[in-house]
């Protein structure tokens, strides 16, 4: 998987969400990665609603949001990141 800031979550099985979103944050931090886009879709909302509460529970976000219509509406997540 390429680690390039934009995470499309619509190709994994949502019990691995709880991992992938995590290692992937924290691979793109050791790339320098400090914005990442999270593509979650819109459906029901449950996978957003997982998303999130794993963000809100990571140190290293500094914060979190739905994306403007041009990258996904409520679709996707923008999530900002510390630096290592």
């Amino acid at each position: 998987m390429p680690i390039n800031g934009m995470l499309d979550l619509h190709t994994f099985l949502p019990k691995d969400v709880k991992d992938l979103v995590p290692d992937y944050i924290a691979e793109c931090r050791k790339q320098g990665i400090l914005q990442v886009r999270i593509i979650h879709g819109k459906g029901s909302g449950a996978l957003r609603e997982t998303v999130h509460a794993l963000l809100a529970r990571m140190p290293e976000v500094v914060s979190f949001k739905l994306a403007d219509e041009q990258a996904g509406g409520w679709g996707a997540t923008i999530v900002h990141l510390k630096p290592i």
